[in-house]
């Protein structure tokens, strides 16, 4: 392989990750883009290029910093804790228009909840129950082990609920995370949604869904990646 062939190869391969992982959001995920950002890094070391795979290897660790800084923001927004408060999570799966779960950074974002025993109701209009209460019983990668391999679904996952409904979800909670893009949550009625809401009533954006102006006007207080802060924010630190 000549030395231009492997140039333009590896151009291409970058530029595909780089639409995939790039945004403004909470995270990657998906059983491929990790998969095809360490096949990356393993060429480039393979090539003799260390500098070139360790930036590869930093955006695996950027996409693990931003889904724990995101849990992080949701904490300390919320008086520093969300022991035994209810927190909504609109969309599990790691994209809209699919029902996949793998590797989405949903899960990630609700262990660090629950690891802080937040009590958490999920809604996403395609991810059953059982595929919800199984990942986030599941260790990381468990999911590419054969099925009889596998941890059981478990009855264990007690502080999480699944609904079929977003307003269900959002009734009396103290915060919403917006996790996946799906195209019917920009639709939502958020002034019924603020209404059936503890007070102050929190949104936290991880895909860039709503308008941040809109929903202060109705009362609520939100955090949108990429966005300017709310002012109750700009004092509080992104980690607690």
């Amino acid at each position: 392989m000549t030395s231009k062939t492997l140039r333009s190869i590896l151009t291409c391969c970058a530029c595909a990750v780089c639409c995939r992982v790039y945004g403004h959001s909470v995270g990657f995920g998906g059983s491929c883009f990790q998969k095809d950002i360490l096949n990356l890094v393993y060429i480039y070391e393979c090539n003799g290029l260390p500098e070139v795979a360790n930036y590869w290897k930093q955006v695996i660790k950027i996409n693990d910093y931003q889904k724990s800084r995101f849990v992080n923001r949701v904490v300390s927004s919320m008086f520093n804790t969300v022991s035994g408060k209810k927190i909504a999570v609109l969309g599990f799966a790691f994209k809209k228009d699919t029902g996949d779960t793998r590797e989405t950074p949903a899960i990630d974002v609700c262990k660090g909840l629950l690891g802080d025993k937040a009590k958490i109701s999920i809604y996403d209009p395609q991810v059953s129950e059982d595929q919800i209460q199984h990942d986030l019983a599941m260790n990381k990668f468990d999911w590419d082990h054969p099925i009889h391999l596998q941890p059981m679904s478990p009855t264990a996952v007690k502080e999480v609920t699944v609904t079929w409904d977003a307003y269900e979800a959002t009734k009396g909670a103290h915060g919403v995370c917006i996790l996946t893009e799906w195209d019917e949550f920009r639709k939502l009625d958020y002034a019924k949604i603020f209404q059936n809401m503890q007070k102050p009533a929190f949104i936290f954006d991880g895909r860039n869904v709503v308008d941040p102006e809109k929903l202060r006007e109705i009362g609520f207080i939100v955090y949108s990646i990429g966005k300017p802060l709310d002012p109750w924010l700009k004092d509080m630190p992104a980690v607690v």
